[in-house]
Parts: structure tokens; C-alpha cells; sequence
């Protein structure tokens, strides 16, 4: 199938196909994340191309993330690292919090890529996760929304699948716990993003004007932020 590949900025390699058969442009995603465009015979490579550039943002806030494999050493949210270990004497994979480590042990006939252990991994990682969580973000949201003088009446956090945060009619704000994850200053975007709701609800002028106050170039931002994803990222 003739191809060519884009390198095009902020969204990387483009791979643009021609199909034989086909009457429009269209978008995927490969097994990896990469993009690749199918385009019919008759249009030029270009135009493929072009396409996927001016769906950066789509491609930004839809595009999977590749598979990464927790192992030893790797750093999770604020102040928490992995330890993958083997052990000849458990006969199950087993995780727990010790201080800052999360420590998860397997038997010795296991790889540390065995499903059985990344899972493991991975409950360990969402449970520090949630600590941190419940212990930064509440303290963090009460000085931004008194900095800036805002009010809100609770603060619950938890697992969110797709959000980084949610305000309701009733100034009942939501986080993420996988804020955790995020760089401070894109985790007070978030979090001044929600406090703003609890003045307008909608994305209106008001609201961005409102946003724009209590932190200047928060469209900017926001553009940042949309290249992290709602799940655990081991680093």
C-alpha cells in the first residue's frame, strides 16, 4: 500500500496511506499510538497530511497511550517509587505501602512483565496515588480558592476515568487522583479551573475572563495539559 510519513510539530510521525476503493479521509490510531491517515488514490499525500494537522488538538486529547510496564525504580505521583521484587518463598504476587516505596513481591518462577505482577503494580501505584491525593489536594484547593478569593463547600477526591476534576451546581468540586501525576502548575490549572465554576458553571466569556484573572494564560496552558491522559503513567 503506497505511503509516506509526516513529521508534523505536536503530534510527531504521520504516516499518510493510500487506499484504493476509498471516497474520504480518514484517522486511526495504530497498536502504538501512532497516526496514520488513509486517503483515496486520487488525493494528493499532502492533503493528508494536512488534515491531521489541523486535528492536533483532537488528535492531543484522543490519542491512546502507549503501554508502559512498571519496573524498579520508577517514580510514581509525588513522592513514591516502585520496587519489583522476587521472592522464592511467596507463593502469590503480594503488594504494600512501606513509607515512600511501593513494594510488590512475586514468585520466583514469574518475570516482572508477567500480567500478574503489573497488575499488582498497578493497584499499588493507584493506592499511593490516592494517598497523595487526599492529602495534597485538599489543602492545596483551600489556599488557591483563598488566594483567589473563591468558595467551595467540599472537596472529594477519587478514581475519575476520563476528568480531571468536576464542579457542581452545589460548589462540590471533585479531583482526580491522578493529578498526582501532573506538574504542579498544570495540577492549579486544574484545580483553579474548578474553583472558577463554582461562579460560572458553563465555559462562557465570563468564565474565561474569571480564569484568566486568577491565573493569566490559562488557555495556553490548558493546551498543555492535553497531553497527559487520566491513568496510571509510570516514569
Amino acid at each position: 500500500m503506497p505511503g509516506k510519513e509526516y513529521d508534523i510539530a505536536g503530534i510527531g510521525s504521520v504516516t499518510v496511506l493510500k487506499r484504493r476503493g476509498s471516497k474520504s479521509i480518514r484517522m486511526s490510531f495504530g497498536s502504538k499510538g501512532e497516526v496514520r491517515v488513509s486517503i483515496p488514490s486520487w488525493v494528493p499525500y499532502q492533503a493528508g497530511a494536512s488534515f491531521a494537522r489541523d486535528r492536533a488538538d483532537w488528535i492531543a486529547e484522543h490519542q491512546p497511550t502507549p503501554t508502559r510496564l512498571f519496573s524498579s525504580g520508577d517514580r510514581i505521583g509525588k513522592a513514591h517509587h516502585m520496587t519489583l521484587s522476587p521472592d522464592a518463598v511467596v507463593k502469590s504476587t503480594q503488594v504494600r505501602l512501606k513509607g515512600s516505596e511501593i513494594v510488590v513481591k512475586y514468585p520466583g518462577k514469574l518475570n516482572f512483565d508477567d500480567p500478574l505482577v503489573q497488575t499488582a503494580a498497578e493497584r499499588g501505584a493507584k493506592k499511593a496515588l490516592r494517598g497523595e491525593g487526599e492529602r495534597l489536594l485538599p489543602q492545596r484547593l483551600r489556599l488557591l480558592a483563598e488566594e483567589h478569593n473563591f468558595d467551595f463547600r467540599s472537596i472529594t477526591v477519587k478514581q475519575l476515568k476520563t476528568k480531571w476534576g468536576s464542579c457542581n451546581q452545589n460548589h462540590e468540586i471533585t479531583l482526580n487522583y491522578y493529578l498526582m501525576q501532573l506538574p504542579w502548575h498544570l495540577i492549579d490549572y486544574v484545580l483553579i479551573h474548578e474553583l472558577v465554576h463554582t461562579e460560572h458553571l458553563n465555559h462562557s466569556d465570563g468564565f474565561w475572563q474569571r480564569f484568566e484573572e486568577a491565573l493569566p494564560g490559562a488557555k495556553k496552558i490548558r493546551k498543555e495539559l492535553k497531553a497527559y491522559k487520566t491513568s496510571v503513567i509510570p516514569n
